[in-house]
C-alpha cells in the first residue's frame, strides 16, 4: 500500500492512501487523501499560536413558529441556547439573530446590518431574545435568504450560519426551499438542528448538506444550550474559508467521483467547478484544527504491465483577494502503475476498503428505514441487518447502539436481526439523522 505527500504549505497538508497497482487492462485507480487542516496564516503561511479573533459573520436563525409553544419549554430552551451561543461568540465577530416563521425577521440588531460583538452587543442581543414569542408557519427558504443578504453586508473571511427548527417546511414549496439553497451555496455554510421529534430529517440534513454543515437532532430541548455552545466554538475556531479541492487529470483520465468519507459521508462530485483543462474544483468550506478525508476514484486509458502514469494530481487552493491565480495550499499525487503481479494488483488499500464499507453501512440505514416506514418487513430487515453486521466490523460502536434501539440484534457478525415492534420517534430519527457520521480508519 503506498502513501504519497508532496511538500506543502505550513498549516495544510495532504496525504494520499492508495494501490498503485492495477492488471494488465485495469483502469479504476482508487484512493482515500486525507486533508489536514493546523491553523496557518493563509498571508504568511506561518503557523499562529494561541487563539485569534476568526475573520468571522455569524446569523442564528431561530424557529418561531407556532408549533414552537408545543410544549412551552421548547422556545424558552431555544431562546436560551441562542443567548449561549451569543456569549461564545469572540469580540470583534460580526453577528445577527433572525427570527423565522412563514417570514423572516430580523430580531437583533435590525436594520439589514450585523452587530460587531462585545459586551454591550450581546447583553443588547440577550434582551431581543425575551421578546420572541411563537407564532406563524414555517418557510425556510425565507430564512435563510435573510441570513444571506446579512451575511453578504459584511467583507469577513468566514460566514456562517446556525439554523433551529421544530417543524416540517410547510409554508413554501419544495422547489422554493431548494431555489434558496441553490442561491446561498457557496455564499456562507450553514449547521441545522432539529429540536424535537417533528422535523422532517431529510429536510434539514438536505440544508446542511447544501451549506457544508452539520446536521443534527436535540431530541430533548434541554440539550439546546450545550449543543448550540459547542457550534459556536466550532465556528470560532474556523480560520480558513473557501478552501477546494482541486483535480488535475491527464489526457485521457477522467473523474469517476468525489466524496468527503470523514467525518461525516457527503457526495462532492455533482458540485464540480471547471477551472481549467482537465481540472475541476471540489468546495469543502471552512477549515480551523481539523482532519478531513476524501474517496476519489480515476478512471485511466488501460496500459501494458510495466507502464506507470500519474492518474490525478490533487491540490488544495485558496481563491486570493485580487482574483488571480489561487493559492496552492498542499499537493498530492495519485498513481498508477500497472503490474503482473496478482497479488499486489488485487489488494485493496486499507483505507479505501475502510470508507467503502462506511459508505455501503450508511446507504444500507438509509434504504433500511425507508422500507420499515414503507411496510416492507422483509427488505427492512435485510438492510438493517447488513448495516449491524458492517457496523460491527468496523468497529462503528455509536452506529451500533443507534441500530439496537430499532432492531433487537440476534447474531451482529451475520447480520441477523428482528425489528422492534414499537420504535421511538427519537431513536428512528437520531438513526437517520446521524447515518452519515462515520469512524476514522486506523491508519
Amino acid at each position: 500500500m503506498a502513501h504519497f505527500a508532496e511538500p506543502n504549505v505550513p498549516g495544510f497538508a495532504v496525504d494520499v492512501y492508495q494501490n498503485v497497482n492495477l492488471p494488465e487492462g485495469g483502469r479504476e485507480v482508487n484512493a482515500i487523501v486525507t486533508v489536514t487542516s493546523t491553523g496557518a496564516d493563509t498571508d504568511t503561511g506561518a503557523v499562529v499560536p494561541g487563539p485569534r479573533v476568526p475573520d468571522a459573520a455569524v446569523v442564528l436563525m431561530v424557529d418561531c413558529s407556532g408549533s414552537m409553544d408545543y410544549p412551552p419549554a421548547k422556545m424558552r430552551s431555544a431562546r436560551e441556547a441562542t443567548a449561549a451561543a451569543i456569549d461564545a461568540l469572540r469580540d470583534g465577530v460580526a453577528f445577527a439573530v433572525v427570527g423565522g416563521t412563514h417570514q423572516a425577521r430580523e430580531v437583533y440588531p435590525a436594520g439589514g446590518r450585523l452587530a460587531t460583538a462585545d459586551d454591550i452587543t450581546r447583553n443588547q442581543a440577550k434582551e431581543a431574545l425575551r421578546k420572541l414569542s411563537p407564532g406563524g408557519g414555517t418557510a425556510i427558504g425565507t430564512w435563510l435568504r435573510l441570513a444571506d443578504r446579512l451575511l453578504s453586508s459584511s467583507d469577513a473571511a468566514i460566514r456562517h450560519g446556525i439554523l433551529l427548527t421544530d417543524g416540517r417546511n410547510e409554508h413554501e414549496e419544495p422547489d422554493a426551499l431548494r431555489a434558496s439553497l441553490d442561491a446561498c451555496a457557496g455564499r456562507f455554510t450553514c449547521d441545522a438542528r432539529g429540536v424535537g421529534t417533528d422535523w422532517e430529517v431529510k429536510e434539514v440534513t438536505g440544508i446542511a448538506s447544501a451549506l457544508l454543515g452539520s446536521a443534527d437532532i436535540v431530541a430533548d430541548p434541554a440539550g439546546l444550550a450545550e449543543d448550540f455552545t459547542r457550534m459556536m466554538e466550532t465556528v470560532m475556531g474556523k480560520e480558513v474559508a473557501d478552501v477546494s479541492l482541486r483535480l488535475w487529470t491527464p489526457q485521457g483520465a477522467e473523474v469517476v467521483f468525489v466524496k468527503q468519507v470523514a467525518p461525516t459521508m457527503e457526495e462532492l462530485t455533482d458540485r464540480r467547478q471547471e477551472s481549467g483543462p482537465r481540472s475541476g474544483d471540489y468546495p469543502t468550506g471552512a477549515w480551523g484544527d481539523e482532519s478531513r478525508d476524501y474517496h476519489v476514484c480515476v478512471r485511466v486509458p488501460s496500459a501494458h504491465v510495466g507502464q506507470e502514469m500519474l492518474a490525478a494530481r490533487v491540490s488544495l487552493v485558496l481563491p486570493t483577494p485580487d482574483g488571480s491565480s489561487p493559492r496552492v495550499l498542499a499537493q498530492g499525487l495519485i498513481r498508477a502503475v500497472w503490474t503482473d503481479d496478482l497479488e499486489a494488483s488485487t489488494a485493496i488499500s486499507p483505507q479505501v476498503a475502510h470508507y467503502t464499507g462506511q459508505a455501503e453501512l450508511a446507504l444500507a440505514i438509509q434504504q433500511g428505514l425507508d422500507l420499515r416506514k414503507a411496510g416492507d418487513v422483509d427488505g427492512a430487515t435485510a438492510k438493517l441487518g447488513r448495516a449491524v453486521q458492517l457496523a460491527s466490523r468496523s468497529g462503528h460502536a455509536d452506529t451500533a447502539k443507534l441500530l439496537a434501539k430499532v432492531v433487537d440484534v440476534v447474531d451482529a457478525a451475520n447480520g441477523t436481526v428482528r425489528l422492534k415492534a414499537k420504535v421511538s420517534e427519537e431513536a428512528e430519527m437520531t438513526l437517520e439523522t446521524r447515518s452519515t457520521k462515520t469512524v476514522r480508519v486506523k491508519k
